[in-house]
């Protein structure tokens, strides 16, 4: 499979993220290895988690992903070698201190992701949101000394605006610091208003990588959640009820007949039409099932057209 060089990172990675928010939620541990090994096997190779993943989930306290693809890299010998991993800093794990952007947080918190992970250093770390009360001088000098060490290779930004973002470029130009090379967006057919714009203009002119998250509404492009007597079919369904308006069903009504022109599902046109957005590098995607995974490939696989990619924009369109 064809990888993508992921900003200057380094590192190339195939055009499908797994998202590790399911571990521990929606899938045990057993169903997380297999399913990991059938994305390895299918090609993909970078991998999605967060320190906070999954402690809305009843009896989690946070790092149970981290945990998962930790013990599954033990039980793979050199599978490290074989994978990109992400993971995130910052969101709030309900203890006094254990949130935001901080020197002290950071420096405490990648202790905590590296042992969980099981590995001797994170591939790209990224800040989950921003941190007003923190000076990005102080977040991007932790991050200096993590780079120094060897402990993070990269890092990235997630939930962070045009001007946010900018204004930390700035620093790490202006004061030597290391600098974000990857931004994690809410991005996809419904939710586009975060990236596309000044965010994604930033983006190109800085070369930085971009990889989306929620890259399928929760699932609502799957096209599986018509109405709200469909909502009570996953974990993740009340987080769609809210696409399920005018333009969301537009949307799907889209996807509907591509998938006929392409005779494939609505979520592998939808996550087709993310590959092949400018300044994507690759959508985050997460799989409970092994016929994720076949569908992942059938997305990578598909061209869609310059009319079907103007089609599905204009259906979008706030």
């Amino acid at each position: 499979m064809d990888k993508r060089t992921l900003g200057d990172t380094g590192f190339s990675i195939a055009p499908i993220v797994f998202g590790g928010n399911v571990f521990g939620w929606t899938v045990d541990e057993k169903t997380s290895f297999a399913l990991l090994d059938a994305f390895v096997d299918h090609g993909f190779n970078a991998i999605d988690t967060a320190d906070s993943y999954s402690i809305w989930a009843p009896g989690n306290s946070g790092g149970e992903s981290e945990t998962i693809i930790g013990n599954w890299l033990k039980a793979r010998p050199g599978m490290r070698d074989r994978v990109v991993i992400f993971t995130k800093v910052a969101s709030d794990l309900g203890k006094p201190g254990q949130k935001g952007l901080s020197a002290k947080w950071i420096t405490e918190e990648v202790e905590n992701s590296l042992s969980r992970l099981n590995v001797d250093s994170i591939d790209l770390y990224f800040s989950h949101w921003m941190d007003p009360d923190t000076p990005q001088e102080e977040t991007l000098g932790a991050y200096d000394r993590l780079v120094r060490d060897g402990k993070v290779k990269a890092i990235g930004a997630s939930n962070h605006d045009a001007d946010y973002l900018a204004k930390a470029l700035k620093i790490s130009a202006e004061q030597g610091l290391p600098a974000y090379q990857v931004v994690q967006p809410e991005y996809n057919l419904y939710d586009r208003d975060a990236f596309e714009g000044p965010l994604c203009n930033l983006c190109q002119e800085s070369g930085l990588g971009v990889v989306t998250y929620f890259s399928l509404a929760s699932g609502f492009l799957s096209g599986k959640y018509r109405s709200k007597a469909d909502l009570g079919q996953s974990a993740r369904g009340s987080r769609v009820e809210k696409y399920l308006d005018a333009r969301g069903l537009a949307i799907l009504d889209a996807l509907d007949l591509a998938s006929q022109n392409y005779s494939a599902t609505p979520a592998e046109i939808a996550l087709a039409w993310l590959i092949a957005k400018k300044g994507v590098t690759a959508p985050i995607a997460s799989a409970t099932k092994p016929a994720h995974l076949d569908s992942f490939v059938k997305a990578v696989e598909l061209k869609l057209s310059d009319e079907d990619m103007q089609a599905l924009d204009a259906a979008g369109a706030a």
